[in-house]
């Protein structure tokens, strides 16, 4: 396969309610509002909350983020209403193995607008795209059994659960060792589903 960054990748797409696009510089400020407003709940299933960062902090990783989509290293895109191109959320392809091709899905939301299902909408979306425009054979979505809210979204988005890692991680907080809830979603069964 030739080199990822060789790949003309769409630097944004849309769904129902959605704009979805890569990061750019100056997206900072509202992606810091949103951790802000969802400290409460992200802390308890991502790390980076868990810290209090500047707006100056949060500029740099959504920087980082503008390069890393160009390198192709890892794609992440921020999550936008349509109508008013509102910031809601975060959602990403990492772990990607280009010679598969295969990703996982990464997210999350603004607390703001949970519970809409526009976290569920962009992974759809996001998976349409890995499969239409990057020729993934696999996606799989990794998450906390505990996490309720991010294992629905992954059925909902209708990912298969593959299986349950058991004592996989430490928790966030480095408490106690955590099982992983695997799931995925394949192309060719992806295709089978849509034909039904």
């Amino acid at each position: 396969m030739k080199n990822p960054i060789l790949l003309n990748v769409p630097e944004e797409f849309f769904t129902e309610r959605l704009y979805i696009r890569m990061p750019r510089p100056g997206d900072g400020k509202v992606v810091h509002e949103a951790i802000c407003a969802s400290q409460e709940e992200l802390k308890q299933w991502l790390s980076f909350a868990s810290k209090n960062q500047s707006v100056e902090d949060v500029e740099i990783i959504t920087r980082e983020a503008h390069s890393k989509f160009l390198l192709r290293e890892h794609l992440r895109f921020f999550v936008f209403q349509k109508n008013t191109r509102t910031f809601i959320a975060t959602i990403s392809l990492h772990n990607a193995d280009w010679e598969v091709p295969k990703f996982e899905i990464g997210y999350w939301v603004d607390s703001r607008y949970s519970g809409q299902g526009y976290i569920s909408e962009a992974v759809r979306g996001l998976t349409e795209f890995a499969f239409n425009q990057l020729g993934a054979n696999r996606l799989t979505i990794r998450c906390d059994p505990r996490n309720v809210k991010s294992k629905a979204v992954a059925e909902r988005a209708g990912f298969q659960l593959e299986g349950i890692l058991k004592n996989d991680e430490w928790s966030i907080d480095g408490t106690v060792l955590t099982d992983t809830c695997i799931y995925s979603k394949i192309r060719e069964y992806a295709k089978e589903i849509e034909s039904d």
